[in-house]
C-alpha cells in the first residue's frame, strides 16, 4: 500500500539520517530538499533581507515540484521536509522578522494557498524535536560553509515556530522523536524504539 511520509524539523535535527535510516529499511523512495540547487542561498545567508523573497520563491516552486513527482510515484515515498514547513515555518519566520515586505508576504501566501488546495497532505508526518543547542552543535560538525554563520537567535526562533504550528498540525498523524541523543546508525536500541513508532503506519 502506497504511504507518504513526511520528516520535519528545525535545520540539524537530523532529518537525512532519519530518511536514510528508514530507506535502507524498508526500501522506499527518498525526496529531499532541493539545499543544493538554490542558486540565492549562499546570498541569502549573507543578506536576508535582500535575497528573502527570491530564495522562498524558488523553495516552494521546486517543492511543488517535488510534491507532484512524489504524488506520481506508485510505492511508498518518504520526504526530508515538505512544503508545509517552506511556508508556515522559514518563510514566516522571515516574514515576522521582516525580511520578506508586506507586499512581497502577500504574493507569497496567494501562491502557496492556491498550491496547496490539490496537494495530497502526508499520511504520516515524524516530527523530530531538537534543542538549539543540540542543532547547533550538528551544524558545525557537518560543516556546511554557507550554514556556518546562521545566528542562534534564528534557530531558536524557527524552534518555537516548529512547536506552534504541531500544535495546530491536523492534516495527519504525528510521531513526535526527541533527537537529541539519538544514533540511527550505530545503536541498535534506538533503532528499534523508532520502528516501533513507525511501523503501524507503513
Amino acid at each position: 500500500m502506497k504511504r507518504y511520509i513526511a520528516v520535519a524539523g528545525n535545520i540539524g535535527a537530523g532529518k537525512t539520517s532519519l530518511v536514510e535510516f528508514i530507506c535502507k529499511r524498508y526500501n522506499i523512495k527518498p525526496f529531499y530538499e532541493p539545499n543544493d540547487t538554490n542558486p540565492y542561498l549562499n546570498d541569502f545567508y549573507k543578506d536576508m533581507r535582500r535575497w528573502s523573497f527570491h530564495s522562498q520563491i524558488y523553495f516552494l516552486t521546486h517543492k511543488f515540484r517535488l510534491h507532484r513527482e512524489l504524488e506520481r510515484f506508485p510505492g511508498t515515498v518518504i520526504q526530508d521536509r515538505s512544503i508545509f514547513e517552506d511556508a508556515e515555518i522559514f518563510a514566516m519566520n522571515l516574514r515576522r522578522g521582516r525580511y520578506i515586505n508586506k507586499r512581497d508576504w502577500q504574493t507569497y501566501r496567494e501562491l502557496y494557498e492556491t498550491i496547496i488546495k490539490d496537494l495530497t497532505p502526508p499520511d504520516i508526518m515524524i516530527f523530530l524535536r531538537c534543542s538549539v543547542r543540540s542543532v547547533r552543535q550538528r551544524i558545525r560538525k557537518r560543516g556546511r560553509a554557507m550554514e556556518q554563520n546562521i545566528p542562534t537567535t534564528y534557530l531558536r526562533k524557527l524552534d518555537r515556530l516548529y512547536s506552534d504550528w504541531f500544535t495546530r498540525w491536523d492534516l495527519s498523524p504525528v510521531i513526535e522523536i526527541h533527537s537529541d541523543k539519538l544514533d540511527y546508525a550505530t545503536d541498535l536500541v534506538h533503532q528499534l524504539d523508532l520502528l516501533k513508532k513507525i511501523e503501524k503506519f507503513m
